[in-house]
């Protein structure tokens, strides 16, 4: 599977790893790409205003959300990659963007030498 096709089917998950709880904040701030501080001050001042109903949510969330995959399964998991693709998908484009063309030109240059005539006499002193 490739990365576009696992970023396109991201799913909302705990996250055990930066868990407090049960990882439930954690989650959140990954799937939105929020700051983990943020999203767990935004708990705590929406269980001081409503106790009851943050308390439902919140363990109705424990019991039916499941708790992220092992990264381990995936050995091409790159996490600051997709948190930047979730934080600003613009800013990530033009960066792959400007990579690809350094790598289009060195490329470029690497074909140009293999094909000139001081490949081909580069080739031979070595044969020497």
């Amino acid at each position: 599977m490739s990365g576009y096709e696992e970023l396109s089917r991201r799913r909302f998950h705990r996250n055990r790893d930066r868990a407090m709880v049960a990882g439930v904040c954690a989650g959140l701030a990954d799937y939105f790409g929020f700051n983990l501080r943020a999203t767990r001050f935004l708990a705590f001042v929406s269980l001081l205003m409503a106790m009851p109903v943050t308390l439902l949510v919140y363990f109705a969330t424990v019991f039916l959300v499941p708790a992220a995959p092992d990264p381990a399964q995936y050995p091409n998991y790159d996490e600051a990659f997709r948190k930047a693709v979730r934080s600003d998908p613009g800013q990530t484009l033009s960066d792959v963007k400007r990579r690809f063309r350094s790598l289009e030109s060195r490329l470029a240059r690497l074909e140009r030498y293999v094909t000139s005539s001081r490949f081909n006499l580069d080739q031979e002193f070595r044969k020497l």
